[in-house]
């Protein structure tokens, strides 16, 4: 189907604050996955391009390409989103491939030039119909170049969408990127007051690091997009190595549980965060 547009997901999940699963694509089997999680849920879903996917890949176009094509082809609401990208250009060109949304992270900047920055990326995207997600506040441990303690300032943070135009802001409230166990846990009166400061809605990076009850705290308190991409890794890679100390050797025979994990996981979570 023809992917509905991020704001109207987005606006829908707020408007009756559930959350709104994003999980980051890293090979196409994850693409597969995804789809298949959101299919057996019956959910809305978000597929995520990072910037560092595309190094991996070598370009944007091909893993571009192949997840639109996954999510034309659901039944349910999808987009296909550029995650993390601190590069104007790489921002560009995911306008011009079609991609529904984009993450632009000038967060490490100082703020006049975040704010800046951010205003125009958020103009030449608005002028093709994309949206724009930005962050402010430093979400920890982004390759090791954020503060794990930092959190966003409501007051900032409303400041900051006014003079941006973005479409939803990432925020600050107690995860951290890249955790390999469930362990964080989140500021829910600060999620509380910054989604009482801006109407823009909040998206939750990090989220890896938290159990299915802080998943849900945090949806409660007011987040209404989720990013949850190393969990998922974890799942992959822990089936795939139970597969491949089997002997297998067709690479096809020892990715395809990994790839059965990551859909069963998506499916749960969707539910999971819905259901908050």
């Amino acid at each position: 189907m023809i992917a509905t547009p991020l704001t109207d997901i987005v606006s829908t999940a707020r408007r009756g604050r559930t959350g709104l699963g994003a999980f980051n694509v890293v090979l196409l089997e994850h693409a597969e996955a995804i789809a298949e999680g959101a299919e057996s849920a019956g959910l809305p879903v978000v597929f995520q391009i990072s910037q560092n996917c595309v190094a991996y890949h070598g370009s944007l176009a091909p893993i571009a390409r192949a997840t639109l094509s996954i999510s034309d082809a659901l039944s349910v609401p999808s987009l296909v989103h550029l995650d993390h990208a601190d590069d104007v250009e790489l921002v560009h060109e995911a306008v011009e491939l079609g991609l529904h949304s984009v993450m632009f992270d000038a967060s490490t900047l100082p703020y006049d030039e975040n704010v800046a920055l951010t205003r125009d990326v958020a103009r030449h995207c608005h002028e093709r119909g994309v949206r724009v997600e930005a962050e402010l506040g430093e979400v920890g441990g982004k390759d090791g170049v954020h503060a794990p303690g930092a959190r966003t300032d409501p007051a900032e943070a409303e400041r900051f969408v006014t003079a941006t135009g973005i479409d939803w802001l990432a925020v600050a409230v107690g995860t951290s990127h890249a955790m390999t166990t469930r362990e964080a846990a989140v500021d829910d009166a600060l999620i509380g007051r910054l989604a009482a400061a801006t109407p823009a809605p909040l998206v939750l990076h990090g989220s890896s690091g938290l159990s299915d009850e802080q998943l849900g705290l945090a949806v409660r308190a007011g987040m209404t997009k989720v990013n949850i991409s190393t969990h998922l890794n974890a799942l992959f890679t822990d089936a795939v190595r139970d597969a491949m100390s089997e002997g297998r050797v067709d690479p096809r025979r020892y990715v395809a549980p990994g790839r059965e994990a990551v859909g069963a996981e998506v499916a749960r979570l969707l539910t999971l965060l819905a259901a908050a």
